[in-house]
């Protein structure tokens, strides 16, 4: 009987050399250098494989270090395009030079992908303006325990994709020269916790940025906020920003998502949302300043979180505002128990969206014992007259409740018998 081994060998060499390199370059490049032990035939493939990566954790050898196992690799490989680089280190296990000279050895192959991903305890690996040189670059992604440490504009004419994950920088200038840098740029992530590093105030001015991402738990003294120029921006994330300023220019954006802390909201920044078609709001309410008349003319779906005191509010002004909603939906999936009771005032005058366009309505973790709740829910079912579909969903209780569940059971019926503006509306109750 033929050897297990021997024959899935077999089964790979009848695939195309091509395809083998591409299965293979989803490997970690021990495994794959481990198959060079399988054939003859097998003894030098590893070497094309267009993708590396080292991890200084997986390293067990006895007999040479990580650096020059890593090292030796580089010298052997010859595939004359890297895909990608993704390099896992720390600094008790590597010397900062040997990255500097691996990425070096890697540029000169056309690299398209670097990914560098530093785990250590106290000390940073400094990302110095001179890894900032190649032209091949498409894609950069810094994570955890680097310091960005740029003091001049650099230039990466072909990096499309930046991610900047928990790093550091040495000043506001480190962070708008990297930017300034990338002449294509189209996405960026700023993903921030950090406590020691020197920014003031990140300033994104990319003119051809089309994604953002921030998200920032970090609470460092003296840090002043976010100023967002990007004209040509259409889908923006942010995420837990918390005491901060932020200001906004993003004329042609199509999506948003704000999603939790409770960050000063500038002048006019609702405003710079006014061509967004798709909206996710968890805010603040009391620390938005609202300006006036219609100005969502372009929002068709918005999302609002319902875990903030008064959000009823905001929600107010929304409707006032998006006169061709078509969705809306509400959402929260935290503890209520700590909001302030308080009432919903109805508008004055019913929205444009509900007397014209507003079909559906998603409710996620109604509070079926909260006031505000009923009133909201209640006034759109009344006034909706297009609505189509209303699911309404609420928390799971348990069936040794019985005071609870009889009151969620009257709730529900209330809210079944409002007599609906819309003819057509299917009424949905869901239970999780």
């Amino acid at each position: 009987m033929r050897n297990r081994g021997v024959m899935n060998e077999d089964r790979m060499n009848l695939l195309h050399e091509a395809l083998i390199l591409r299965i293979l370059s989803f490997l970690p490049t021990k495994l794959v250098v481990a198959t060079s032990v399988l054939s003859k035939q097998w003894r030098s493939r590893w070497k094309l494989v267009p993708n590396l990566e080292f991890d200084s954790e997986d390293h067990k050898s006895e007999h040479q270090t990580f650096s020059v196992s890593v090292s030796r690799s580089f010298l052997s490989h010859k595939a004359p395009v890297l895909e990608s680089l993704r390099l896992r280190f720390r600094l008790d296990k590597v010397n900062p030079v040997d990255i500097g000279l691996w990425i070096g050895i890697a540029f000169a192959r056309h690299l398209r992908e670097l990914v560098l991903y530093a785990r250590l305890d106290h000390e940073t690996f400094t990302f110095p303006s001179s890894l900032c040189t190649c032209n091949t670059l498409e894609t950069l992604k810094l994570v955890l325990c680097i310091l960005v440490d740029i003091s001049s504009p650099v230039f990466m004419k072909s990096l499309r994709t930046l991610h900047l994950e928990f790093v550091s920088y040495k000043d506001d200038a480190s962070f708008r020269n990297l930017l300034s840098g990338c002449p294509i740029l189209e996405n960026l992530v700023v993903d921030r916790c950090a406590y020691y590093d020197d920014v003031v105030n990140f300033d994104i001015e990319v003119p051809s940025l089309k994604r953002l991402e921030i998200y920032d738990d970090s609470c460092g003294e003296g840090f002043r906020g976010y100023t967002i120029n990007v004209p040509s921006l259409k889908y923006l994330t942010i995420q837990e920003l918390k005491g901060f300023e932020l200001s906004l220019n993003a004329p042609v954006l199509v999506e948003a998502y704000f999603i939790g802390g409770s960050y000063m909201i500038a002048d006019k920044f609702l405003g710079s949302l006014k061509s967004a078609k798709r909206l996710s709001l968890d805010l603040l309410p009391l620390e938005i300043v609202y300006p006036g008349g219609s100005i969502f003319h372009q929002l068709v779906s918005l999302e609002m979180h319902t875990r903030k005191s008064e959000w009823w509010n905001l929600l107010t002004v929304m409707l006032d505002s998006s006169p061709k909603l078509q969705v809306l939906k509400f959402v929260d999936y935290m503890n209520k128990e700590d909001l302030v009771g308080g009432k919903w005032n109805e508008p004055k005058y019913v929205p444009e969206c509900l007397l014209s366009h507003l079909e559906t309505l998603v409710w996620v973790k109604y509070g079926w014992d909260r006031q505000e709740e009923q009133e909201v829910a209640t006034y759109i079912l009344r006034n909706a007259r297009r609505l189509k579909n209303a699911t309404i969903s609420t928390n799971p209780m348990e069936s040794k409740d019985l005071k609870k569940l009889e009151e969620r059971r009257k709730m529900l019926n209330e809210l079944a018998s409002v007599v609906r503006a819309s003819n057509s509306c299917h009424l949905e109750f869901e239970f999780e």
